[in-house]
């Protein structure tokens, strides 16, 4: 436990004589957290709230123009003078009351800094907005007055009955889901390819617009005012935001909750409906809008917006169940407290937590957001280097400044003159620098695991395509799919009536003119020539059509396994000359051919591969050994399957002129893999996976480049 911070304060004399009070435009509401009493200052100029504690608020409430600080203060201490703050407690509210314009003195002086400090308020925001490079906003609108004009009408689906309407709807959608799940998943392949990305995003737009109206309309429901909806560029991408600061008013934790939870609520009511509308509608801009809606509304909103981990609702649902209010900077204090009272050794080192239950959840939190943070912000940095490299080191600037050249002056500057290491300045220097050399001897000279992985495809080494060589009706199944056949087997049989009435008519004509050739020997010798030339058309003609009819039973070419997935759904169709019917693999080896890019080229041919192992998709737990590997050296922009390409769903990008989706835009280098067996591993030619090149461990030389919410916070002053 912390000590008690002492009585009084040898800073005193600095505010003593001052005369001050709360300006008379502050708000007070009464909330409770954690079964405990405090006390909410509201300053309706700038939509923030700041969280008291009781004994505080009644020296703040005490304080007057015709009564000094110290009056106040020792009115305060003879009324309650078990808990009364000290002195030093005393400067450190009335400095955070002054920074955040709550105080208002009868200076005429103070005009004059209210306006400065306005300012400086300003310059902090824009400097905010700049260093937040990949979430800057832009405010557009007021729609306060709006939403109170309309609120009669939406204000009654905030009830009861628009619960259960709302758990109808989004019941009916995950039956729908549930009945073509095969055919939803097989979509999402395609979510990502050039042709769907404009109805993606107007998907994006559209949901995301409702979302911010679903916070707008919950908040204006419980009491509160929204004056304030814009753009928010978020890396780049404009989408819309609201600003919902004011529920942190409402004195019920679960109206906050629900504010919280509303944007979620309105998405997941929109996807059930988009997914009816996709269930029956054809294919076409209408299904595809409602499947890109859908896939938004609930994808999104499950990985994104429901997790705490970042500033979004669910990072606020959390901390309204928890209690907490500002979560993340009361766990960046927490961890500042282990950091100065156990590293730097301040005993008096005070910790924002009341409870250890509360420290548990701060410092979890503190760490696990920090990492993930720090995961997904590189993640979105490597993303859009890859593909708008100058955008990509403008938010890498952007970031280095915020994330390290910031965080490292502020540190400087707090272990040069903090106040709080005047007695243990030596100790904690010394501790940063050993922290600071161990980060950099550890990422210098360290090994660590070093690797790349390849997308590639499943191939039998030995395999044919089953086509077709003469168009017709499929009339018959003659071999079932997934079976082990004979070469010469028959697999499948057409039938053209249109080859039938062809080979009649060539018949006949053979015929004709072998009648007509007859009589040309015996009554004109001069029609022999064209006769006989004809004889031998028609001959030929008739011997192709045969070849034709022939070939309308559909033979194996080699042993092997016949492989015809979707083979059952043609039967009765017409089928042009051509068509791919499945293939016949060979079961006795199979090859993995992966597609090396041009990044990870130099790393293939320079460097020693110490393993290799395939993963495929759909059974990535299991582990497929490498017997060998072939590099073929020459540059490639073939695909080997079209499931590579974007349009495939794969990585790769490819032309956009090319129909079948395997002309690459950059030049590749494949390598073929032979794979060891497994029989818990379901080996089926074309089935996609990657491929992981272990390379010779090695250090992460720091010298090598390396492959916000919608509710403002609630300060608490205590």
């Amino acid at each position: 436990m912390s000590e008690a911070p002492p009585t009084f304060s040898e800073s005193w004399h600095r505010i003593a004589n001052q005369r001050l009070s709360l300006r008379p435009g502050v708000l007070v509401r009464r909330q409770t957290f954690r079964g405990e009493r405090w006390m909410v200052l509201e300053n309706p100029l700038s939509n923030q709230f700041y969280r008291l504690r009781p004994e505080a608020y009644e020296f703040v409430a005490r304080l007057r123009p015709d009564k000094t600080v110290e009056a106040a203060w020792e009115e305060c201490l003879a009324r309650f003078p078990d808990t009364a703050p000290g002195q030093e407690s005393v400067i450190q509210l009335l400095s955070q009351l002054y920074l955040a314009n709550l105080l208002q003195y009868d200076e005429a002086t103070d005009s004059a800094q209210l306006f400065k400090r306005y300012k400086k308020t300003r310059q902090r925001d824009l400097k905010a907005k700049f260093l937040n490079v990949m979430f800057m906003r832009f405010p557009l609108l007021d729609p306060d007055e709006w939403l109170v004009k309309t609120m009669p009408f939406v204000g009654k689906l905030i009830s009861p009955f628009g619960a259960l309407l709302w758990i109808l709807v989004v019941g009916m959608g995950l039956w729908v889901v549930g009945e073509n799940f095969t055919e939803l998943k097989d979509q999402t392949q395609s979510v990502l390819a050039p042709g769907n990305l404009f109805l993606l995003y107007a998907g994006l737009i559209l949901v995301k617009t409702l979302h911010e109206f679903g916070h707008a309309y919950f908040c204006r429901k419980f009491g509160g005012e929204v004056h304030v909806m814009g753009v928010m560029l978020m890396i780049f991408t404009p989408i819309p935001y609201m600003d919902a600061t004011s529920s942190w008013g409402f004195r019920s934790r679960w109206h906050r909750v629900l504010v919280g939870a509303a944007g979620m609520i309105v998405e997941l009511f929109v996807a059930g409906i988009a997914a009816v509308v996709w269930a029956n509608t054809a294919p076409g801009n209408i299904h595809n809008l409602a499947y890109n809606i859908m896939f938004v509304a609930s994808v999104s909103t499950i990985v994104f917006n429901a997790n705490p981990l970042l500033r979004y609702d669910g990072y606020y649902i959390l901390s309204d169940l928890l209690e907490i209010p500002n979560l993340s900077q009361q766990s960046n204090r927490q961890l500042g407290y282990w950091v100065e009272r156990y590293v730097f050794g301040l005993r008096r080192a005070e910790s924002p937590a009341q409870r250890v239950r509360e420290r548990l959840w701060l410092t979890i939190y503190g760490i696990t957001s920090g990492v993930y943070r720090v995961v997904v912000f590189t993640g979105i940095l490597l993303f859009v280097a890859d593909s708008l490299l100058v955008i990509g080191i403008l938010m890498a600037v952007a970031c280095a400044i915020s994330w390290v050249a910031v965080p490292c002056i502020k540190l400087v500057k707090y272990l040069a003159a903090s106040p709080k290491l005047e007695r243990h300045r030596t100790r904690a220097v010394a501790s940063t620098c050993v922290a600071v050399s161990s980060v950099v001897v550890l990422l210098q000279f360290v090994p660590f695991p070093h690797y790349f992985r390849a997308q590639g495809i499943l191939e039998s080494r030995q395999w044919n395509q089953v086509v077709n060589e003469t168009p017709g009706y499929l009339e018959a199944l003659l071999a079932t799919p997934g079976a082990e056949v004979k070469s010469g087997q028959e697999l499948l049989r057409l039938r053209s009536p249109a080859l039938e009435h062809e080979l009649a008519a060539a018949r006949a004509s053979v015929s004709e003119t072998e009648a007509r050739l007859r009589q040309a020997m015996q009554e004109a010798s001069a029609n022999l020539r064209p006769l006989t030339s004809r004889l031998e058309a028609v001959s030929k003609r008739l011997a192709q059509l045969e070849t034709d009819k022939k070939e309308l039973v559909i033979r194996a070419r080699q042993d092997g396994i016949w492989i015809g997935s979707q083979i059952k759904d043609y039967v009765g169709r017409w089928l042009t000359r051509g068509n791919s019917l499945g293939v016949l693999v060979d079961p006795a080896g199979f090859e993995f051919n992966a597609t090396i890019l041009q990044e990870d080229a130099d790393r293939l041919f320079q460097s020693t591969i110490a393993g290799t192992q395939v993963r495929l998709f759909g059974q990535a737990e299991r582990v497929l050994s490498v017997k060998s590997y072939k590099v073929i050296p020459a540059e490639q922009r073939l695909l080997p399957s079209a499931a590579l390409g974007w349009g495939g769903g794969g990585e790769i990008p490819v032309a956009s002129d090319d129909p079948h989706g395997r002309e690459a835009l950059e030049p590749f280098f494949q390598v073929r893999a032979a794979l060891e067996s497994d029989r818990q591993v379901s080996l089926m030619h074309g089935r996609a996976g990657k491929i992981r090149f272990k390379l010779p461990d090695e250090p992460s030389d720091l010298s090598k480049p390396t492959p916000g919410g919608e509710k403002g916070e609630q300060v608490q002053i205590p």
